[in-house]
């Protein structure tokens, strides 16, 4: 098994997957490069974190700090229609290793991971970096990203590492092959003043007329995310504000709520997600985080599956072997495949059909008896700590496929 000796290593992006890694090799004593660009956007999809990161940031020696800026996040709230709800606590949860997590101001969330990575010992470098290949696979940094990175690592690095997100400079500089989901949504975000909550501090997620929204209670104001096709929402207006604006206002199951709100930020427009790179690691790079793969906003699965994959790869890294990146690439294709899954129960109606039906069964005689052990499983792949557990999964599958008790999915699912 042929081994690696990883001690320079550099990697471009500085959000909170390139930060993450790099903390744990500098920690691990590895030289880190760790290219950023000045100019980010005002605000940025993943605010809601999930309580499976929470272990993350305490082994990053952040949660203190995340926490003192943040919004206490207790559980979350799916609403079907105007009339129709549920939610859940995570100290509901049976078997839980964490029961909370945060909504996090993405600005100073990522500021203080990277800061973290910085004091470990990574060194920031702000550069437009630029890459080169002579066989299309191996790859060296241009003269001018190498003349930027040369007083931290000395030289060329061992190792290239793609954290840029959806930007996804190496899969497009190597047109790598890419997996797209079915959808062809586009996600439309802004912070907002007035916007009640249900139960505070839950995650809320809407079903639409059109699509789905979301509303992420944050310490001073609400993140609202718009998830609407493409092509319909063109019909709203021509720019991100006319079409966020407007279907607010034109949608029964949001007008109510955004009637006394105010837009605070511009909207942002995402529309580069339900990708994954079928491949993650080459002769001497690879990718993790968003710029492996962006499933979907729906379950804030993105900013997990980016703390986990720099964590695996790490590991992969200093052990320096063909099996162990093999090993974290397979991972995360797993990770990434699992979470599409999921978000395709949402869209196509089964999930919300099988929470309306658990609500009602685990009030029966036989339902009472069966509802600990569905609670010790199924809401762990939400809070992200069962997700890769092949029995929890296994009885999501089972459940929406089989246990929707004679009801339409169609009903509920996402139009």
């Amino acid at each position: 098994m042929a081994k690696r000796s990883i001690q320079r290593v550099a990697i471009l992006g500085g959000g909170p997957a390139g930060s993450a890694l790099a903390t744990s090799l500098a920690r691990a004593d590895v030289k880190v490069a760790l290219f950023t660009r000045g100019k980010r956007p005002p605000i940025i999809v993943g605010e809601s974190l999930v309580p499976a990161i929470v272990p993350f940031l305490r082994k990053l020696g952040v949660e203190k700090e995340v926490a003192s800026y943040s919004r206490f996040k207790g559980g979350a709230t799916f609403i079907f229609s105007p009339e129709d709800g549920m939610s859940f606590k995570f100290y509901e949860v049976p078997s839980a290793k964490t029961t909370y997590s945060y909504n996090v101001p993405r600005d100073r969330f990522d500021e203080t991971l990277l800061q973290a990575a910085k004091k470990a010992g990574a060194v920031q470098i702000e550069h437009a970096v630029g890459l080169e290949s002579d066989d299309g696979e191996r790859l060296r940094l241009d003269e001018a990203s190498l003349e930027a990175v040369r007083p931290v690592l000395g030289g060329e690095p061992d190792w290239i590492v793609d954290a840029t997100g959806r930007t996804r400079l190496i899969a497009r500089f190597l047109d790598l092959p890419t997996t797209v989901g079915a959808r062809k949504d586009v996600a439309l975000h802004a912070h907002m003043d007035g916007v009640p909550m249900e139960i505070e501090g839950n995650v809320h997620t809407d079903r639409l007329e059109h699509g789905w929204s979301w509303r992420i209670p944050l310490p001073d104001r609400v993140s609202v995310g718009l998830v609407i096709g493409s092509e319909f929402i063109r019909g709203f207006g021509k720019t991100a504000e006319e079409q966020f604006d407007a279907y607010l206002q034109a949608d029964v199951n949001t007008r109510e709520w955004s009637k006394d709100a105010k837009r605070v930020t511009p909207v942002m427009r995402y529309t580069n997600y339900q990708l994954r790179t079928e491949r993650g690691v080459g002769a001497n790079w690879s990718l993790v985080g968003d710029a492996f793969g962006f499933i979907d906003p729906v379950f804030s699965s993105g900013m997990l599956i980016g703390l986990q994959s720099a964590e695996a790869l790490a590991m992969a890294l200093l052990k320096g072997t063909n099996r162990a990146l093999q090993k974290y690439e397979k991972f995360v294709l797993h990770n990434l495949t699992v979470w599409q899954r999921v978000a395709g129960y949402y869209y196509n109606g089964r999930l919300l059909t099988m929470f309306r039906v658990g609500e009602y069964v685990r009030r029966t005689p036989i339902g009472r008896m069966m509802d600990f052990h569905f609670r010790r499983h199924m809401p762990r792949i939400f809070t992200g700590e069962d997700t890769t557990n092949a029995y929890s999964m296994g009885l999501v599958d089972f459940m929406c496929r089989y246990a929707l008790a004679g009801n339409d999915p169609a009903e509920l699912e996402i139009r």
